[in-house]
């Protein structure tokens, strides 16, 4: 029944994508969607690839382990955009780009910025597809016991097929669906089970669960979880969730849809409302895995989702409401994998394939052409990699490629946008510095990372440091590089804080 319900999942995606292809025609459809994407219907988009296998399943199998420390990730998770809308939404569609590097050369009139740019984009991107593939190959093996190799070919086929057919355009509407499914998949479950136990008239643990979960967790924050230097970790997990959000080339990329920065904002706005609904439910999932699935505890914990509504309900209606689980976990990721396909394949298209076959076709070659193939270059990459998350849980992954993106782009945008004084060589040292800081803790994490004290800590969750690394670099360097500030700053600054209903050129409303 599960396999039935990935295979509609499957076929859906797969039809509106398709129906994207019908109205996907300029090179603005497949990277933009032409800049035509209402506020709600965006925030929709955006939820829906925002909501990641760490969202999904990762949250959950992290409580139920670690206890009520983790939930830490949902608040990091939303409060991020609370961060993107007060300080980039807005200027960052005003700077008409098309991606992060596209902003990166405007702002600072640098080439070398933008390589930079362009390679922590497909850096940070295949970082956060490895657990979406990851998450796909454990539902798949969960479900129907196939290695989880499959999964995650299956996902890598879909996402190429949507992306290459019509691009930003066709995937604004899968995503957009994708994330009321996710929703109604984690909710229903949780309301059923409430339900029945309200309906039935006596106690089926759920009750007994809640209480029991919520007295085994009330422990001092210092002492949740079992982490070495707990604290130090929160704090610098709830950094990098609530900075590295804005710097997330799939998050960034949905702002230049909007038709203006006063929809950018509103968008966000109801991307707010909307993630915050959805992550009431994971922790849900937690606290009752600890009384009907104990034993996940020690082992796969990021199935608890998966494995929950069988346990409670055998027979039928387990069936029925693991099988609507099993589809909300492979739309969300489809739909994550589709945004950061499209982010992906934008900057390999632009920076480092269309020139490329432009010389060897003598300047012929379609640009959609050429994205489509940078599309299958973006998501193959990471389907032969995605075995080297090893042990790390899937949000634990997520939580790394957060990291680096706070690490990275959110000096970078943050003082691009708001400090007029900040030099070429003080992006590209930022960006160089807090890279290679954050990206070297990633890799030890990956192949091992020391065993406990405070090596344990820092490298386990590295933005607390790595972050203001990269802020006081570009700070520093750009105080000893006066000259080397942007002769078109003024004119930058002025085009990113300015309302679009006033001419920048003449500096007049427009007629």
């Amino acid at each position: 029944m599960s396999l039935t319900a990935i295979g509609l999942v499957i076929a859906a995606t797969i039809g509106i994508g398709l129906f994207g292809l019908r109205i996907s025609r300029t090179t603005s459809d497949f990277y933009v969607a032409s800049r035509a994407v209402s506020p709600r219907w965006n925030a929709s988009a955006i939820s829906g690839e925002y909501l990641s296998a760490a969202s999904f399943l990762g949250v959950a199998g992290l409580v139920l382990v670690n206890g009520a420390d983790m939930l830490w990730f949902s608040v990091g998770y939303t409060t991020g955009y609370l961060m993107l809308l007060v300080l980039i939404a807005a200027p960052l569609r005003r700077s008409g780009a098309y991606t992060l590097p596209d902003f990166a050369e405007t702002r600072f009139e640098s080439a070398v910025v933008r390589r930079i740019c362009s390679c922590l984009v497909v850096g940070i991107g295949t970082l956060y597809l490895l657990p979406q593939l990851r998450g796909a190959g454990l539902t798949v093996h969960t479900v129907t016991g196939a290695p989880p190799a499959v999964g995650a070919a299956l996902v890598a086929v879909i996402v190429v097929i949507n992306v290459a057919a019509g691009g930003m355009r066709s995937i604004t509407f899968v995503q957009a669906f994708q994330y009321w499914l996710k929703l109604t998949a984690l909710a229903a479950p949780i309301f059923v089970i409430l339900i029945a136990w309200r309906s039935s008239g006596h106690p089926i643990g759920v009750l007994e669960s809640l209480q029991g979960a919520g007295a085994e967790w009330a422990e001092p924050l210092s002492k949740a979880g079992g982490r070495d230097h707990p604290l130090y970790a929160t704090y610098s997990l709830l950094l990098a969730l609530c900075f590295g959000t804005m710097g997330l080339p799939h998050v960034l990329v949905r702002f230049y849809t909007n038709p203006d920065g006063r929809a950018a904002r509103r968008t966000t706005v109801v991307v707010l409302a909307l993630l915050g609904a959805f992550y009431l439910f994971p922790p849900l999932y937690a606290i009752l895995g600890r009384s009907f699935a104990p034993e996940l505890i020690d082992g796969s914990a990021d199935t608890v989702v998966l494995e929950l509504p069988g346990r409670i309900f055998p027979g039928t209606a387990g069936d029925l409401l693991g099988a609507l689980v099993a589809a909300g976990a492979f739309a969300a990721f489809l739909s994550t994998s589709s945004g950061l396909t499209v982010a992906i394949a934008g900057v390999i298209d632009q920076d480092l394939l269309r020139n490329r076959l432009n010389r060897m076709t003598g300047g012929d070659y379609l640009a959609v052409n050429s994205f489509r193939i940078a599309a299958l270059l973006a998501i193959l990459i990471p389907y032969l990699l995605f075995n080297l998350t090893g042990a790390l849980s899937l949000a634990d992954t997520v939580g790394l490629a957060f990291a680096v993106a706070a690490s990275t782009f959110c000096p970078m945008l943050v003082l691009g946008i708001w400090w007029r004084k900040m030099s070429v060589v003080g992006a590209a040292s930022g960006l160089v510095v807090g890279g290679v800081a954050a990206i070297t803790a990633v890799l030890v994490n990956v192949i091992g990372p020391p065993q406990s004290g405070w090596p344990k800590a820092l490298i386990g969750q590295p933005a607390a440091w790595t972050m203001p690394l990269a802020f006081i670099t570009v700070i520093v360097v750009s105080k000893f590089t006066p000259h080397k500030i942007p002769r078109g700053t003024a004119r930058s600054m002025v085009r990113l804080h300015t309302p679009e209903a006033v001419d920048v050129d003449r500096g007049l409303p427009h007629p």
